[in-house]
């Protein structure tokens, strides 16, 4: 389960990394709340225009992002992006502890925010194999989800603390500080230890040939196509989240970062699974997808705080475990020069829908309550489980995803890991 942190770059990665997860998740609760509760009244809409804005550039600079993970030194891109990402939280928190904090200056830092994480995201996810190879791939992205939930667990009571007792700028300020561990992480990475894969060539194409190389790819579009739905209506839990806490339960703010700590349960065990799992199939993709929908009606009709609050777990569980294979899936069975582009379609497909499904996620909840907003991630689920079903029982590529399976297997083999 744990075998990629036998790697001295790992584990210095991965510390770095939760240090910088653990505040991200407490920028994330703050900023909700601070949009929700102190620039607007209970507007879930304008959650859903910030939540557009900071992941609509993963879609808007596509043509771009894929290609820099491809052609330039990811570790020093990372070390770029995390610069600037954390200086954008910085920045924002002096203006919400001094006051002067409005909505449109929240919308504004949310999509600068956005387009550093449209070039980190693509970079970071490929980085990966640097760190541990193909053989350990699958191990380490799920290793990374676990990384990135056991930090779900903290931040958000974390940020629910902090906001209650001093102030939500100040828990945007822990998170621009909180960059120092990453950055320090890749500044002490042994390079000479890191397996850089085969870069793109100035001349190669750009986004175009990544474009082209995932439509002649049904696998691929048939994974893209399952993500597009679910990332687009789904994965809106900061809307899901804090509507419910303060519409439904009237919760205050250490409420609402229960609630979010609470789903962090489920995305651990999800994440723990599947680090301990072998090859990724297409046949989890599609149960986690429906256990997704399951989950979201669960959330939608089950009336108690707590009882809400055991959905979650559900639901964080069946998204982790949908979003990982997605990005094993797609790395093994994608060419090294690729993966830069492919991972940031793979990204923008996820992230990019945010400008269409969290105003409208957010409408619903305004209009019709929280629980229907629910019901709109339940159908987008099961529309994509559908859909995946009856593109993969049609064969011709299911084969080919098979002997990914096995080969990934036999690499594991090779290097003398379990399978």
């Amino acid at each position: 389960m744990f075998r990629s942190l036998r790697s001295f770059n790992y584990r210095i990665w991965a510390a770095g990394a939760f240090v910088s997860n653990v505040g991200t998740w407490i920028q994330r609760t703050a900023q909700d709340w601070l949009v929700l509760t102190q620039l607007t009244h209970h507007d879930a809409s304008a959650v859903g225009v910030t939540m557009a804005l900071q992941l609509g550039p993963q879609l808007l600079l596509l043509p771009w992002t894929g290609l820099a993970a491809d052609r330039f030194n990811q570790r020093k891109l990372l070390m770029l992006t995390q610069t600037v990402m954390g200086l954008l939280a910085l920045a924002i928190g002096l203006l919400t502890v001094s006051g002067m904090a409005e909505l449109w200056q929240v919308y504004i830092f949310a999509f600068l925010f956005g387009c550093a994480a449209a070039f980190d995201a693509p970079a970071r996810q490929t980085f990966v194999s640097e760190l541990v190879g193909d053989e350990d791939l699958h191990n380490a992205v799920a290793l990374n989800s676990t990384s990135f939930n056991a930090a779900r667990m903290i931040g958000p009571a974390f940020a629910g603390i902090v906001i209650a007792l001093i102030g939500t700028g100040w828990a945007f300020l822990i998170n621009g500080l909180s960059f120092i561990g990453v950055l320090t992480s890749l500044a002490f990475l042994r390079v000479s230890d890191l397996r850089p894969a085969a870069k793109a060539r100035p001349g190669s194409g750009g986004f175009m040939d990544g474009l082209r190389y995932v439509w002649r790819r049904r696998d691929l579009k048939a994974i893209l196509i399952m993500l597009s739905l679910i990332g687009t209506f789904g994965l809106n839990f900061p809307i899901f989240i804090s509507t419910m806490a303060v519409d439904v339960f009237h919760s205050d703010a250490r409420g609402f970062g229960m609630l979010s700590s609470v789903m962090a349960v489920g995305t651990m065990g999800g994440a723990l699974l599947s680090a301990g799992r072998g090859a990724s199939t297409f046949r989890s993709l599609l149960t986690a997808a429906a256990i997704f929908g399951t989950g979201c009606v669960l959330a939608a009709i089950l009336p108690g705080y707590w009882m809400f609050a055991a959905s979650l777990v559900v639901i964080g569980a069946a998204a982790l475990t949908f979003t990982t294979t997605t990005n094993s899936l797609m790395q093994l069975s994608t060419e090294p020069s690729m993966r830069g582009r492919v991972m940031a379609l793979r990204v923008g497909v996820a992230l990019g829908g945010a400008p269409v499904g969290a105003p409208i996620v957010g409408w619903v909840a305004n209009h019709y309550g929280p629980r229907w907003a629910l019901a709109v991630g339940a159908s987008a689920a099961f529309l994509a489980t559908v859909s995946g079903f009856i593109i993969w029982t049609r064969g011709g590529w299911r084969s080919r995803l098979c002997q990914l399976d096995c080969r990934s297997q036999m690499d594991v083999k090779v290097s003398g890991e379990p399978t």
